[in-house]
């Protein structure tokens, strides 16, 4: 594993140092001889991500449509910067520079591209990690619907340990680097219930 790609807020949430866990986040990565793609701006968590892992020393590629580098959103400092010209080139892009996916806190945005990976591992697209770091308990109660999709039928116990969930870097990253795809059948047939 050599790149991991983020997808996090592009605000800074509140109630918890968010913008903190996410440069902590990037600054791991980077001490870990990792690269990181993520979404090219240089506010909220995005920007924090991308602002540790350079104050490491680290790699970063942004990948950024056109439409949110005319608003002036594209981080300054990066070592490479993408422009597309949509949010499904940017998805295609980042999923194409990257051998892991992580989800750090965000909105809708971010589950959506998170969960879209992972959907990619279960039909066989790819063979690559898809993490939650589960900052402060951010992603507990989403941890907790998962796996009632498992529980209603809904999910292949397989697929559902294919999402890995850490509470710290450290953690998350090793987990990532023993990543091992199941070998499982998308479909849950009469059968299996």
């Amino acid at each position: 594993m050599g790149t991991l790609c983020v997808y996090c807020g592009s605000n800074a949430g509140t109630g918890f140092d968010y913008v903190g866990a996410a440069r902590a986040l990037g600054h791991r990565i980077a001490e870990e001889g990792l690269r990181l793609v993520y979404g090219g701006a240089r506010v909220g968590c995005m920007g924090a991500v991308a602002d540790g892992a350079l104050e490491a020393g680290g790699t970063v590629i942004g990948v950024l449509p056109e439409a949110l580098r005319a608003r002036e959103l594209a981080h300054p400092g990066l070592s490479e910067l993408h422009i597309v010209g949509s949010m499904h080139e940017r998805k295609s892009l980042m999923a194409d520079l990257s051998d892991g996916f992580v989800a750090l806190p965000g909105g809708a945005g971010t589950l959506e591209e998170i969960f879209e990976m992972w959907t990619w591992a279960q039909l066989g697209h790819h063979a690559k990690p898809c993490a939650f770091l589960n900052v402060n308990g951010f992603y507990g109660a989403l941890v907790g619907f998962l796996d009632q999709l498992v529980t209603t039928g809904f999910v292949k116990p397989a697929h559902r340990d294919m999402l890995i969930v850490a509470d710290d870097p450290e953690s998350l990253i090793e987990a990532c680097r023993r990543y091992a795809p199941p070998q499982v059948a998308k479909w849950i047939g009469r059968e299996e219930r």
